[in-house]
């Protein structure tokens, strides 16, 4: 990304086709790179619910990436469907998505954060991006349950 093609975010375009498909690549990708049973993505209906804010993030008219936070109780929330097209992986869409993810949830008086993501190779970037943005590790939180090991749960003040 350079200061030409700077990077907006929007609250919402469910119904943007590419938003769509980007929203299906996500679910094959965790689906391929994890059992069924241990995949959480929530489907277009899921982002759909009045406790989830869906994002997307555009380089002009071109779709960059996804995230959508869900409020679980009044000061905590979870982060869901984290995800960045894949021209624009390693250019700093994910980190501007998280970033703009925590700054909502500040501003919506959420004290804590929390995340689920996979334990295999393809999550290694992700789970490096949430720990240099102060996410560590924590048990299961919500409906999830420990002992899949197939899930890593995350979890940080803000």
């Amino acid at each position: 990304m350079t200061p030409a093609t700077a990077l907006a975010i929007r609250e919402g375009e469910l119904d943007d086709p590419a938003v769509i498909a980007l929203l299906r690549v996500h679910a094959e990708g965790m689906l391929a790179a994890s059992p069924p049973g241990s995949c959480h993505f929530l489907d277009l209906s899921g982002l759909k619910q009045p406790e989830v804010r869906f994002f997307s993030a555009w380089i002009g008219d071109r779709l960059a990436g996804i995230g959508a936070l869900k409020r679980l109780d009044a000061g905590h929330g979870e982060l869901k469907s984290m995800r960045v097209a894949e021209a624009f992986l390693g250019q700093g869409v994910g980190r501007a998505m998280l970033e703009h993810l925590i700054a909502t949830a500040r501003a919506m008086g959420m004290t804590q954060l929390s995340l689920e993501t996979g334990s295999t190779a393809p999550f290694a970037p992700a789970l490096a991006m949430y720990a240099a943005h102060g996410f560590e590790p924590c048990g299961a939180f919500g409906d999830y349950r420990d002992g899949d090991p197939f899930s890593r749960f995350l979890t940080r003040a803000i």
